[in-house]
């Protein structure tokens, strides 16, 4: 049975030239009202060209949305993540992955304020953005159409869509003639490239890829000193300053550009059953992440660190597949925030030649005694004498064990 076709498609619009041939195709093909949003999330560059492109698409100006999202990004989306140390397959940072349930929510709240009755993306059908954004639409409004171009349209290769832009005069850029040697996603959080030149995983990546950082080997001979203070297992402040989230994440973010820090060449298992090779940039969040379990060092219990690292593959694979509007991810936020309540204090740190390196930590809240770690006179405070029953009481299934064994022999 054939899809109906939509009357109103709220796009998500970044000005570039496949999302304005996405635009002029849902135009042609479908003959719909088509309305735009454009969400700085701290990708870079201006926006307000994006405006412009729409506008000469036909775009009614009520219908061009331009949001500033990025104290929303790193407030509501990268810090909850970041107080678990949410990292996919032991090194991805999750820099795209946290940005779509934002653009989708965004999309979501503009269908329902111009009575649209679709939303679209340009994910393409191979990649794990498809299945993120349509996760999170379907999660806030059950009944929505979704248009995914690139799993509709018959185009079979770029010459053809850029054929299609030059017949519906849509200006191309001259570095967008032919293919283009890499895509590139990018936030406030990191930068992502992959594809073409990045497709084999033997090969070095060039170095035009690198966009957020110096290589480490350029990077200054001194190392910079910083503190970073934490409230509730966010950060707050940057060398006693207070600061806002986005603000912060902006700072460290130059300090991590200028110290060569936080790039992975990875290859990693995509939700949708493929390898991929990408080479990520996320020069704010490696910092982040290492003052943030710092500071969990010295204020939470064993017991809930612990806790902390084994639920932290399932929560990091949630949002990396797209679930981040499920309810077992919030779950698990829950919990994961209430870990969170003692988390504070300030963390040193040193950068140098790409490695974060703590120097020092402190809090009120902190869990560490020197009374009891001192091999000097503690005062009473832990008797030595008790370890010898609280040995052989773990001791007691490895000697019984042993024994058995012994008498096999």
């Amino acid at each position: 049975m054939a899809k109906a076709a939509p009357k109103k498609v709220v796009l998500a619009y970044s000005g570039g030239l496949d999302t304005s041939i996405i635009l002029k195709w849902l135009q042609t093909t479908y003959g719909c009202e088509v309305v735009t949003f454009t969400a700085d999330l701290g990708q870079g560059g201006e926006l307000a060209p994006a405006r412009e492109k729409a506008l000469r698409a036909g775009i009614k100006p009520e219908n061009i949305f331009i949001e500033d999202v990025r104290e929303e990004f790193v407030r509501d989306y990268v810090f909850p993540m970041f107080r678990a140390n949410a990292v996919y397959e032991g090194q991805y940072l999750l820099g795209t992955s946290i940005a779509r349930p934002l653009i989708a929510k965004k999309q979501i709240e503009i269908a329902r304020k111009v009575g649209a009755d679709a939303v679209s993306h340009g994910a393409t059908g191979k990649g794990n953005d498809q299945v993120r954004f349509e996760l999170s639409y379907y999660a806030l409004e059950p009944g929505i159409k979704i248009v995914a171009p690139w799993r509709e349209w018959t185009f079979k290769g770029r010459e053809e869509l850029l054929e299609f832009a030059r017949q519906h005069q849509i200006q191309i850029a001259k570095d967008k003639e032919g293919e283009a040697p890499f895509s590139v996603d990018a936030n406030l959080l990191h930068s992502s490239s992959e594809g073409k030149v990045l497709e084999d995983p033997a090969k070095e990546a060039p170095s035009i890829v690198y966009q957020r950082t110096i290589s480490p080997m350029e990077a200054p001979d001194k190392p910079t000193d910083i503190s970073i203070g934490f409230a509730k297992g966010d950060a707050v402040s940057f060398n006693g300053k207070p600061m806002s989230p986005a603000t912060l994440l902006t700072k460290l973010n130059e300090l991590g550009h200028d110290n060569g820090i936080g790039r992975l060449d990875l290859v990693e298992n995509r939700f949708v059953g493929m390898k991929s090779r990408g080479v990520y940039e996320t020069p704010g969040g490696t910092i982040l992440l290492a003052a943030h379990r710092a500071i969990e060092s010295i204020t939470l219990d064993r017991g809930a660190a612990h806790l902390k690292d084994e639920i932290m593959p399932r929560y990091a694979e949630l949002i990396y597949n797209g679930f981040w509007f499920a309810p077992e991810r919030e779950m698990l936020q829950a919990l994961i925030d209430k870990s969170q309540e003692h988390v504070e204090g300030e963390v040193r740190l040193k950068l140098y030649k790409g490695n974060v390196m703590v120097t020092g930590r402190e809090s009120p809240k902190s869990l560490y005694s020197s009374t009891l770690v001192t091999f000097e006179d503690d005062r009473g405070a832990y008797d030595q004498k008790d370890a010898e029953g609280f040995i052989k009481l773990n001791a007691l299934r490895l000697r019984t064990l042993a024994q058995r064994d012994k008498g096999k022999k």
